[in-house]
């Protein structure tokens, strides 16, 4: 297959917009992994409500309604499209997925075992339960790792970067 200069020179040309990725990028990682902690709340894997980080804002009553629920996954999606571009800004230089993988423990410890109990957005540690911590556990590392392997696929790919070698050239690279 063989490329026309024209197309060689867009591809050179393409620059990532930082704003628009990491809108993007939080947006989808606040969608899909905020759906899964909807589902895991559903299912009684934790007893986490989808909405928790508004749990100062609103009632709990109203956070298990299925409003607060759809409202709890829009305020993960908002915390998502926050944290990501935090992400970008502080850890946006590794490679690899571990970055992504701290990053979401990071998180995690932060709301369910530092910062979550002392504001009243979860209950204490001794009180929550092996199952919520376990699942939250895995979600926030998943949910770390999709921001960290996604950014650094974009930001470090090098092989998406190199030109396109035509038909003949192929064949002696080979």
């Amino acid at each position: 297959m063989r490329i026309t200069h024209r197309q060689a020179l867009r591809r050179r040309r393409h620059r990532t917009n930082p704003i628009m990725f990491g809108l993007n990028l939080g947006f989808f990682a606040g969608l899909i992994w905020g759906a899964l902690r909807w589902l895991l709340y559903n299912m009684n894997f934790t007893n986490a409500l989808p909405g928790f980080m508004l749990d100062s804002f609103f009632l709990a009553s109203f956070l298990r309604s299925g409003w607060g629920q759809l409202i709890g996954i829009a305020s993960f999606i908002g915390f998502s499209i926050v944290a990501t571009f935090l992400y970008m800004f502080l850890l946006g230089r590794f490679r690899g997925p571990w970055a992504g993988i701290a990053y979401g423990v990071i998180w995690w410890g932060a709301l369910f075992i530092a910062l979550g109990p002392l504001i009243g957005i979860v209950e204490p540690i001794r009180q929550i339960g092996y199952n919520t911590l376990a699942s939250e556990l895995a979600v926030f590392t998943l949910w770390g790792v999709f921001i960290g392997y996604t950014h650094a696929f974009e930001y470090h790919d090098e092989a998406s970067r190199e030109p396109l070698m035509s038909g003949a050239g192929r064949a002696g690279a080979r």
